[in-house]
């Protein structure tokens, strides 16, 4: 049975939420699951992903989307406590393993991360007013 273009039993995180592959879970709930990510951009960078497989997160349910964001919040929290960063990094993934997955990485100041936020040269012209204009009329 093909899941969303995966066959059956071939995503690794449909493999962790069902127990059958090794993670070190932090968190779970009965939609959702945290657990520590094994190509971390930092120490304490952590996974929260639904138990369902959904591979665009917004395909999830308004029940899974809550438990999602919950979970987040409160691996966050740990984070924060356990790691003190001056933030925690979220966004949301899914390509390259088409498996709603939220990254919950720990920022520090002069870490790779901040690179994120340096727009290529070809994207200034996305900040232009009649741009951005254009844009917002496009999403109304």
């Amino acid at each position: 049975m093909e899941n969303q273009g995966i066959p059956e039993g071939k995503c690794i995180f449909c493999e962790v939420a069902r127990g059958r592959a090794e993670a070190h879970l932090i968190h779970e709930d009965t939609l959702s699951l945290a657990f520590l990510d094994i190509n971390p951009l930092a120490e304490g960078h952590w996974l929260v992903i639904p138990k369902r497989h959904v591979p665009w997160w917004h395909d999830l349910t308004e029940e899974e989307t809550t438990s999602l964001f919950r979970a987040a919040r409160l691996v966050s929290g740990k984070i924060m406590q356990a790691f003190h960063p001056d933030f925690v990094c979220m966004y949301a993934r899914g390509r390259r393993i088409p498996h709603t997955h939220i990254f919950l990485v720990p920022s520090h100041q002069g870490d790779p991360l901040e690179g994120f936020q340096e727009a290529p040269e070809a994207l200034n012209q996305l900040k232009q007013p009649e741009r951005m204009r254009e844009t917002a009329l496009q999403l109304k």
